[in-house]
């Protein structure tokens, strides 16, 4: 079984992808290709096709449902890195459901990680190409 988003991509239609141009690879090596993005407002770009409706990423490679892949998945935004999908690291993902059920998919339940625990992915961060979970704050280192 793959990944549940390798068949989705309903969230890279949903949403605009907005985020500082400090990202972009005009200025920060390996960022997000400028050339796929439009300017937003002073401070922020943003994916072509996610700034008004309907709503595609210049960058989605996907029949909604079927098969679904990011032509640029490692130079991603960080709004993109941030989208988890539901239930995969334990919790549901509110934005993840939404852009599922407006496709008419079922939102991901933690059975369609099963898979998982199948494999004995042991794995706390597997080799997702960098779609691990946000790392938890950091403890405070005592005194």
């Amino acid at each position: 079984m793959q990944h549940p988003c390798m068949t989705c991509g309903a969230c890279c239609t949903q949403y605009r992808v907005a985020f500082h141009w400090m990202e972009s690879d005009k200025l920060t090596p390996g960022g997000v290709p400028h050339q796929l993005t439009e300017v937003l407002d002073l401070h922020r770009l943003c994916m072509r096709g996610t700034h008004s409706k309907p709503v595609r990423c210049v960058a989605l490679d996907a029949q909604i449902g079927v098969y679904s892949r990011c032509t640029i998945h490692p130079n991603r935004p960080s709004v993109c890195r941030e989208v988890d999908a539901s239930w995969e690291y334990g919790k549901a993902s509110p934005q993840c459901d939404k852009a599922r059920i407006a496709y008419g998919l079922d939102p991901l339940t933690l059975a369609d990680w099963r898979w998982r625990d199948e494999a004995g992915n042991d794995d706390v961060h597997p080799d997702d190409n960098g779609n691990s979970p946000s790392s938890p704050p950091q403890a405070p280192i005592a005194a």
